[in-house]
Protein backbone atom coordinates (compact mmCIF):
# COMPACT_ATOMS: atom_id res chain seq x y z
CA UNK A 1 0.00 0.00 0.00
CA UNK A 2 1.23 3.45 -1.44
CA UNK A 3 2.48 5.51 1.96
CA UNK A 4 0.12 8.04 0.89
CA UNK A 5 -3.13 6.11 1.45
CA UNK A 6 -1.62 4.49 4.56
CA UNK A 7 -1.57 7.87 6.19
CA UNK A 8 -5.67 8.68 4.93
CA UNK A 9 -6.65 5.43 6.79
CA UNK A 10 -5.41 5.96 9.67
CA UNK A 11 -6.64 9.35 9.96
CA UNK A 12 -9.95 8.02 9.17
CA UNK A 13 -9.39 5.35 11.78
CA UNK A 14 -8.58 7.34 14.25
CA UNK A 15 -12.22 9.75 14.01
CA UNK A 16 -15.25 8.10 16.07
CA UNK A 17 -17.77 7.27 13.93
CA UNK A 18 -20.78 10.05 14.02
CA UNK A 19 -23.19 7.55 15.91
CA UNK A 20 -20.21 7.14 18.14
CA UNK A 21 -19.50 10.83 18.65
CA UNK A 22 -23.57 11.96 19.49
CA UNK A 23 -23.71 12.09 23.15
CA UNK A 24 -27.78 13.02 24.90
CA UNK A 25 -27.79 15.50 27.65
CA UNK A 26 -30.13 16.75 29.82
CA UNK A 27 -31.05 18.45 33.62
CA UNK A 28 -32.87 15.89 35.70
CA UNK A 29 -35.15 16.63 38.57
CA UNK A 30 -32.08 16.95 40.85
CA UNK A 31 -30.71 19.76 38.90
CA UNK A 32 -27.77 18.32 37.78
CA UNK A 33 -26.79 18.05 34.13
CA UNK A 34 -26.62 14.19 33.21
CA UNK A 35 -24.55 13.07 29.48
CA UNK A 36 -24.15 9.87 27.93
CA UNK A 37 -24.23 7.98 24.54
CA UNK A 38 -27.37 6.89 25.41
CA UNK A 39 -30.03 8.95 27.24
CA UNK A 40 -29.39 9.04 31.68
CA UNK A 41 -31.82 6.71 33.13
CA UNK A 42 -32.06 10.12 35.10
CA UNK A 43 -33.70 11.89 31.61
CA UNK A 44 -36.24 9.69 31.69
CA UNK A 45 -39.65 12.13 30.98
CA UNK A 46 -37.26 15.16 30.90
CA UNK A 47 -36.24 17.22 27.99
CA UNK A 48 -33.21 16.24 26.32
CA UNK A 49 -31.05 17.35 23.42
CA UNK A 50 -28.57 15.48 21.25
CA UNK A 51 -25.45 16.62 20.77
CA UNK A 52 -22.84 16.00 17.64
CA UNK A 53 -19.20 15.66 18.20
CA UNK A 54 -18.49 19.85 18.69
CA UNK A 55 -21.03 19.81 21.47
CA UNK A 56 -23.99 21.09 19.70
CA UNK A 57 -27.44 20.78 19.83
CA UNK A 58 -28.93 19.07 16.86
CA UNK A 59 -31.90 17.83 18.11
CA UNK A 60 -34.29 18.02 20.99
CA UNK A 61 -36.37 15.34 22.36
CA UNK A 62 -39.11 16.54 24.82
CA UNK A 63 -41.14 13.42 26.52
CA UNK A 64 -43.70 15.94 27.75
CA UNK A 65 -44.24 18.01 24.56
CA UNK A 66 -44.71 14.94 22.62
CA UNK A 67 -46.98 13.47 25.40
CA UNK A 68 -49.52 16.87 25.08
CA UNK A 69 -49.04 16.76 21.31
CA UNK A 70 -50.38 13.14 21.46
CA UNK A 71 -53.46 14.32 23.52
CA UNK A 72 -54.37 17.35 21.72
CA UNK A 73 -54.57 15.10 18.71
CA UNK A 74 -55.95 12.41 20.30
CA UNK A 75 -58.72 15.05 22.02
CA UNK A 76 -58.94 17.03 18.14
CA UNK A 77 -60.04 13.27 16.49
CA UNK A 78 -62.70 12.66 19.24
CA UNK A 79 -64.61 15.98 19.07
CA UNK A 80 -64.05 14.76 15.29
CA UNK A 81 -65.68 11.86 15.69
CA UNK A 82 -68.73 12.96 17.90
CA UNK A 83 -69.42 16.22 15.09
CA UNK A 84 -69.62 13.72 12.62
CA UNK A 85 -71.60 11.14 14.83
CA UNK A 86 -73.98 14.24 15.75
CA UNK A 87 -73.97 15.32 11.93
CA UNK A 88 -75.08 11.72 10.95
CA UNK A 89 -77.67 11.69 13.57
CA UNK A 90 -79.32 15.07 12.70
CA UNK A 91 -79.74 14.08 9.22
CA UNK A 92 -81.31 10.47 10.23
CA UNK A 93 -83.88 12.35 12.37
CA UNK A 94 -84.36 14.87 9.49
CA UNK A 95 -85.14 11.95 7.13
CA UNK A 96 -87.58 10.56 10.04
CA UNK A 97 -89.37 13.27 10.57
CA UNK A 98 -89.53 14.05 6.30
CA UNK A 99 -90.85 10.35 5.60
CA UNK A 100 -93.33 10.39 9.02
CA UNK A 101 -95.55 14.10 7.76
CA UNK A 102 -96.40 15.27 4.87
CA UNK A 103 -97.00 18.37 5.75
CA UNK A 104 -97.15 20.81 9.05
CA UNK A 105 -100.86 20.00 9.59
CA UNK A 106 -99.63 16.27 10.22
CA UNK A 107 -97.30 17.23 13.00
CA UNK A 108 -100.15 19.58 14.17
CA UNK A 109 -102.83 16.87 14.18
CA UNK A 110 -100.07 14.46 15.98
CA UNK A 111 -99.39 17.06 18.65
CA UNK A 112 -103.20 17.09 19.37
CA UNK A 113 -103.53 13.47 19.94
CA UNK A 114 -100.15 13.14 21.98
CA UNK A 115 -101.83 15.96 24.27
CA UNK A 116 -104.83 14.50 24.33
CA UNK A 117 -103.23 10.78 25.88
CA UNK A 118 -101.41 13.12 28.12
CA UNK A 119 -104.98 14.92 29.60
CA UNK A 120 -106.57 11.48 29.87
CA UNK A 121 -103.81 10.07 31.63
CA UNK A 122 -103.29 13.83 34.15
CA UNK A 123 -107.34 13.50 34.38
CA UNK A 124 -106.98 9.90 35.53
CA UNK A 125 -104.03 10.39 38.37
CA UNK A 126 -106.20 14.01 39.49
CA UNK A 127 -109.24 11.57 40.17
CA UNK A 128 -107.22 9.05 41.98
CA UNK A 129 -105.33 11.93 43.69
CA UNK A 130 -108.38 12.99 45.17
CA UNK A 131 -109.91 9.55 46.34
CA UNK A 132 -106.92 9.07 48.69
CA UNK A 133 -107.25 12.67 49.88
CA UNK A 134 -110.56 11.44 51.45
CA UNK A 135 -109.50 8.17 52.26
CA UNK A 136 -106.82 10.15 54.73
CA UNK A 137 -109.20 12.50 55.62
CA UNK A 138 -110.99 10.03 56.76
CA UNK A 139 -108.22 8.50 58.52
CA UNK A 140 -107.52 11.38 59.96
CA UNK A 141 -111.07 12.36 61.16
CA UNK A 142 -111.37 8.94 63.27
CA UNK A 143 -107.93 9.04 64.45
CA UNK A 144 -109.16 12.47 66.13
CA UNK A 145 -111.93 10.82 67.62
CA UNK A 146 -109.85 8.65 70.05
CA UNK A 147 -108.39 11.56 71.44
CA UNK A 148 -109.28 11.55 75.45
CA UNK A 149 -110.61 8.13 74.84
CA UNK A 150 -107.22 5.85 74.54
CA UNK A 151 -104.95 4.86 72.30
CA UNK A 152 -106.64 4.17 68.71
CA UNK A 153 -105.99 0.94 66.86
CA UNK A 154 -102.94 0.07 65.50
CA UNK A 155 -103.92 -0.46 61.91
CA UNK A 156 -105.57 2.91 62.18
CA UNK A 157 -102.52 4.78 62.23
CA UNK A 158 -101.35 2.29 59.67
CA UNK A 159 -103.53 3.28 57.23
CA UNK A 160 -103.15 6.64 57.96
CA UNK A 161 -99.49 6.21 57.21
CA UNK A 162 -100.26 4.58 53.78
CA UNK A 163 -102.55 6.89 52.71
CA UNK A 164 -100.16 10.03 53.13
CA UNK A 165 -97.39 7.82 51.67
CA UNK A 166 -99.97 6.60 48.49
CA UNK A 167 -100.79 10.62 48.34
CA UNK A 168 -97.27 11.60 47.86
CA UNK A 169 -96.59 9.21 44.72
CA UNK A 170 -99.53 9.90 43.57
CA UNK A 171 -98.58 13.92 43.69
CA UNK A 172 -95.47 12.63 42.13
CA UNK A 173 -96.67 10.84 38.90
CA UNK A 174 -99.31 14.02 38.55
CA UNK A 175 -96.15 16.54 38.18
CA UNK A 176 -94.85 13.80 35.74
CA UNK A 177 -97.77 14.52 33.69
CA UNK A 178 -97.88 17.46 33.53
CA UNK A 179 -93.79 17.69 32.58
CA UNK A 180 -94.85 15.43 29.73
CA UNK A 181 -97.14 17.54 28.48
CA UNK A 182 -95.10 20.50 28.47
CA UNK A 183 -92.70 17.92 26.95
CA UNK A 184 -95.09 17.05 24.18
CA UNK A 185 -95.82 20.36 23.24
CA UNK A 186 -91.88 21.35 22.60
CA UNK A 187 -91.31 18.41 20.82
CA UNK A 188 -93.45 19.07 18.55
CA UNK A 189 -92.87 22.82 18.12
CA UNK A 190 -89.10 21.23 17.24
CA UNK A 191 -90.43 19.07 14.35
CA UNK A 192 -92.50 22.09 13.38
CA UNK A 193 -89.41 24.41 12.85
CA UNK A 194 -87.54 21.41 11.50
CA UNK A 195 -90.08 20.35 9.04
CA UNK A 196 -90.28 24.14 7.45
CA UNK A 197 -86.84 24.54 7.42
CA UNK A 198 -86.15 21.34 5.36
CA UNK A 199 -89.22 21.91 3.04
CA UNK A 200 -87.76 25.29 2.14
CA UNK A 201 -84.53 23.29 1.41
CA UNK A 202 -86.76 20.84 -1.36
Amino acid sequence: MRPALIAIVAVLAALPLASEAESYRCIAKDGKRYYGSLIPAECQGRPVELLNAQGLVVKRIDPEGAEKERLAKEATEARKREEESAARETARRNQALLATYTSEKDIDDARARALAENTKATQLVESRLDTLRQQHAGYAKDLESYKGKGEPPAILRDNLKNAEDDLKAMQQLLDVKKREGQAINARYDDDKKRYSALSRQR
